[in-house]
């Protein structure tokens, strides 16, 4: 992974960002006062992460449904704050890995074998994975070479998912009336 993602370590220093932000397995990156209904982060977030839009946050945090944490890009704001305790990253070179596919491959469960491998002895402490920086981005990502093919591959499963939620909608409104 470490071939096509760099880490991010961008400190908030200049206070650019007062939102802070948390990682929702089924919402992705929010807002964590609308989240939590209540803000958790300190008042000085000077040194927390920095986060841009079409950046990616690994939350090693298990859930239900989500053993090995979640990862989400950045979506919704143009930027936020993170806690040092998550690992944020962005794609490299969008000629080698298309973003919107790497968002639908961290859907997925094929990372999960590379944490696993890599998650030190006694792994989980309260449900928190115990893996470096430095080991999460030593995972083998099995990605087509081709962006073409990444691209048509995201946008596939972009689109199934937004169908999906349409007929979810409609399912549910057609309930309520």
């Amino acid at each position: 992974m470490g071939e096509l993602v760099d880490r991010v370590v961008r400190k908030n220093t200049n206070n650019e960002s007062t939102l802070p932000l948390t990682i929702s397995a089924q919402y992705g990156l929010v807002d964590q006062i609308t989240y939590f209904n209540n803000r958790v982060a300190s008042r000085d977030v000077s040194n927390y992460y920095l986060v841009l839009n079409g950046e990616f946050a690994y939350n090693k945090s298990t859930s239900d449904g989500y053993p090995f944490g979640a990862v989400k890009r950045l979506d919704l704001y143009e930027k936020g704050v993170l806690s040092t305790l998550y690992i944020v990253f962005t794609p490299k070179k969008e000629q080698q890995i298309d973003s919107d596919f790497l968002t639908v491959f961290f859907d997925t469960d094929r990372w999960h074998k590379g944490v696993a491998e890599r998650a030190a002895e006694g792994a989980r402490n309260h449900g928190l994975l115990n893996i470096s920086a430095e080991d999460f981005f030593d995972i083998d990502l099995s990605v087509p070479k081709d962006i073409v093919e990444q691209k048509q591959i995201g946008a596939f499963i972009r689109q199934l998912d937004h169908l999906i939620t349409l007929h979810q909608r409609k399912r549910l409104s057609s309930i309520q009336t």
